[in-house]
């Protein structure tokens, strides 16, 4: 009995070892491989953004059985640093990702999903209503103040659905301007709500958000105009990257759920809860035309002609 009771419980281990056989088993202590590199579009400030991102790495260094490590990039440095070949995967706003796609290969795998429109957002142009403006045409000769140049919901958008409706921002407005420093979206609302500028261009997901913690009312605005919805942030891979590797990551982000933990600093703490997000949704590159159309309205890279 004995025997018969050691052969089982050899055949088990030997089964479960086999069951293992196809996942990745190496810690990230274990492996020889060299890192991989993570470039994160800075969103409101570089620490702020380590915070946001410190547990996603951790996570797909814990999952990959590799060591994960950050870069923090401001946005108009991204290019410049992928040019260089000195990262492997990105997450950047959904115009930043077109022009790594277009210029250097680089593939979609997912899109973060928040608030009311999921994987998708909307830029709106709003005033105070006690300014009286309710459309478009009724901007012009006033001020603006737009997020930053690169921001698809916070400019791009904005811009686009002035000259669509026969509104030129650099020739119509008595002046615009795009806040300097952090936290540029809202920088846009208090802007607009301390009287400094008669028009903001805010991304609703960030208007929702500051109504939500009630630092502004939006009874109190006019939404003159809100675009349709588009791909928001996105993740991807350079060109460089394996083929099974970025099948792995994508997954990842993919299966990603709202309870998963990692520790940090001593510190269990989840995931998406941190990142501010609800999950990712596949990319879809037919669902990126219209902003490449947008883009190339306002003169915007990869497509701009100067």
């Amino acid at each position: 009995m004995k025997k018969i009771a050691q052969f089982l419980l050899l055949s088990a281990l030997l089964a479960l070892q086999a069951c293992k056989g196809g996942q990745e088993t190496k810690t990230v202590a274990e492996s020889k491989e060299p890192p991989l590199r993570f470039c994160y579009m800075i969103c409101d400030s570089k620490q702020l953004s380590s915070e946001r991102f410190a547990p996603f790495s951790a996570y797909l260094s814990e999952k990959l059985g590799r060591k994960v490590e950050m870069v923090l990039a401001n946005t108009f440095d991204v290019e410049g640093l992928a040019k260089k070949n000195e990262f492997d995967f990105f997450h950047v706003n959904s115009a930043v990702a077109i022009t790594l796609k277009e210029r250097y290969k680089a593939e979609f795998l997912g899109v973060d999903v928040q608030g009311r429109n999921g994987h998708k957002a909307t830029g709106t142009l709003i005033a105070r209503k006690e300014s009286g403006i309710k459309t478009i045409a009724d901007i012009k000769g006033k001020s603006v103040i737009f997020g930053p140049a690169l921001a698809p919901f916070g400019y791009m958008a904005q811009y686009a659905m002035m000259l669509e409706n026969g509104v030129d921002p650099e020739t119509d407005l008595a002046r615009y301007d795009i806040p300097p420093g952090a936290l540029k979206h809202d920088k846009i609302m208090y802007g607009v709500e301390f009287g400094k500028y008669d028009v903001g261009a805010a991304p609703r997901i960030d208007l929702d958000r500051m109504a939500a913690a009630d630092i502004i009312n939006l009874d109190n605005y006019n939404i003159i105009a809100e675009s349709e919805p588009m791909p928001y942030c996105t993740i991807g891979a350079m060109p460089h990257v394996d083929a099974g590797l970025r099948e792995k990551v994508k997954n990842l982000l993919l299966n990603l759920k709202k309870d998963e933990t990692v520790l940090v600093d001593g510190e269990v703490l989840k995931v998406l809860k941190r990142m501010g997000l609800d999950g990712f949704h596949p990319a879809i590159d037919s669902e990126y035309d219209i902003i490449r159309e947008k883009l190339k309205r306002c003169n915007m890279a990869p497509y701009d002609k100067h």
